[in-house]
């Protein structure tokens, strides 16, 4: 039986910059960063001699689960790996969105800070988010990311 999520993870090419980017740019809230050498760690991802460096992100204010985070960030330092494909469209590929309260403000912030976007914002016109609007961007490591402000509720 399913209880709740643990955590989302991305794997990044270098941490550093990607906590800069979750925090900074983003947002998030860095919880905390380990490094994974442990045996069990080479025999849970299959690479004989693993060595991973790992931060715990969260939202300020939000509930999360056991785990305490809502993101981790995972660089393999051994073994490296290639950049891949990520292009939306291509099966396996994942993105996380983010809801904000003024995705034009963040945009014309996370725009001047040089974040790649894949449009301007979208007004949406269908569905059940109807009257609000959402962008996709990129993470230094190409990772798609999505920003949605959901149309105002009645009341």
């Amino acid at each position: 039986m399913l209880v709740n999520y643990f955590h989302f993870s991305f794997t990044v090419s270098n941490l550093e910059r990607s906590i800069d980017f979750y925090t900074n740019v983003i947002g998030m809230k860095l919880i905390g960063s380990q490094l994974h050498d442990q045996p069990y760690t080479s025999v849970q991802v299959a690479f004989p001699n693993a060595v991973l460096k790992a931060a715990r992100l969260t939202i300020e204010g939000i509930p999360v689960a056991r785990s305490g985070h809502l993101l981790e960030l995972v660089e393999y330092v051994n073994p490296r790996g290639e950049p891949t494909d990520t292009t939306t469209n291509r099966p396996g590929t994942a993105h996380m969105a983010f809801q904000v309260d003024d995705l034009w403000a963040h945009y014309n912030r996370m725009k001047a800070l040089g974040v790649r976007f894949k449009s301007e914002p979208v007004a949406i016109t269908a569905g059940p988010n109807a009257g609000g609007w959402t962008i996709y961007f990129y993470d230094p490591d190409d990772i798609t990311l999505e920003m949605v402000q959901p149309r105002k509720l009645d009341g």
